[in-house]
């Protein structure tokens, strides 16, 4: 992990930025509002269409948060779920590199002028850019600070750069349609892909790794198989706690892990039984210890669906945590 990087991105968080949640859906997307102590400005989820005209309505509802609560910077982000959220990515980053594709430098924005640089945001008909937020761009190119010589060989860099993230956008797009059409021909794959906080990339990663199910005889199989058969932590005379043996495909249990992370995040069920292993009286587990006994839950959900052909079914599900609960009681 670049931790450089993790703390820069961290740092550019601060009491003026606006944090906005986005949950993606093949046709509708769902957005939050934070700010930097998790304190939600949206009373309630914004619904918009995984079109155009969605996509403008979400940013028009985050300029004018902005400006009802003082905020000089928006973060938007989301889970990468399948392919739908690229139409929606592609707009926000379009948004910010609009003007950067024609004036790369600061000195080129202050030539261009806040009238200029309004007026590529209009022509693009973008709503809630406006020249309050053309007056801050231009007002901050000229307090930028920096090296003055090479300029003509940065301003070639900046669009090589630009180009090829066009390019490798376009090729990663199409990689991953064509993985989802790979996937159609697995039977039962759509049963998984309905489970709330499971998407393509978490589907195709584990078929990747795992192969034709029909070869485990059992889900503690795919459970070794990833590394997450727990063993005990012996060492001569000294028994310490059971742990993870970690012997196993590492692309696999990372894909799992995040899975895990996914759905507790997002799948009411999955969360609940979090919760329980973290809060039960007898051996609660700690927080990671948790995550990898929900990533253990999905190995088991996983095979059953993908062996069976059943549907994902949450009350059976839970029944796992309410049974030892009911015999504590």
């Amino acid at each position: 992990m670049n931790y450089n990087t993790q703390n820069a991105k961290i740092a550019s968080i601060t009491e003026k930025t606006l944090i906005v949640g986005i949950d993606v859906g093949s046709e509708t997307h769902y957005a939050r509002a934070f700010d930097w102590r998790n304190y939600e400005y949206s009373k309630k989820p914004l619904e918009f269409s995984n079109t155009e005209a969605g996509f403008l309505t979400l940013k028009a509802w985050m300029e004018d948060l902005s400006e009802k609560y003082g905020k000089t910077a928006v973060i938007p982000g989301m889970e990468p779920t399948g392919h739908y959220w690229f139409a929606l990515g592609k707009f926000l980053q379009d948004s910010g590199r609009m003007v950067l594709k024609e004036f790369p430098l600061p000195e080129d924005i202050v030539k261009l002028g806040v009238e200029g640089v309004n007026q590529i945001w209009r022509d693009a008909k973008l709503r809630g850019a406006g020249m309050k937020r053309a007056k801050a761009l231009v007002s901050a190119a000229e307090h930028s600070i920096g090296s003055k010589e090479g300029t003509e060989a940065a301003r070639i860099e900046l669009k090589n750069l630009l180009n090829d993230l066009e390019v490798y956008a376009s090729r990663l797009e199409e990689l991953l349609w064509s993985i989802e059409e790979k996937l159609k021909e697995i039977p039962y794959i759509d049963k998984l892909m309905a489970i709330k906080g499971i998407g393509l990339i978490t589907v195709s990663g584990f078929i990747a790794e795992v192969g034709d199910i029909g070869r485990f005889d059992n889900p503690k199989q795919l459970q070794k198989l990833a590394g997450y058969a727990i063993v005990a932590n012996e060492s001569g005379k000294h028994n310490g706690e059971s742990r993870i043996s970690y012997r196993g495909r590492k692309r696999l249990r990372y894909v799992l892990y995040e899975a895990a992370i996914s759905l507790i995040g997002k799948n009411e069920q999955f969360r609940e039984i979090h919760e329980y292993y973290r809060g039960r009286k007898e051996n609660p587990l700690k927080k990671m210890q948790s995550v990898v006994a929900v990533a253990c839950k999905v190995i088991r959900v996983f095979y059953v669906i993908l062996t069976k052909g059943v549907d994902y079914d949450a009350e059976k599900l839970m029944r796992d945590i309410k049974r030892p609960q009911m015999q504590a009681a």
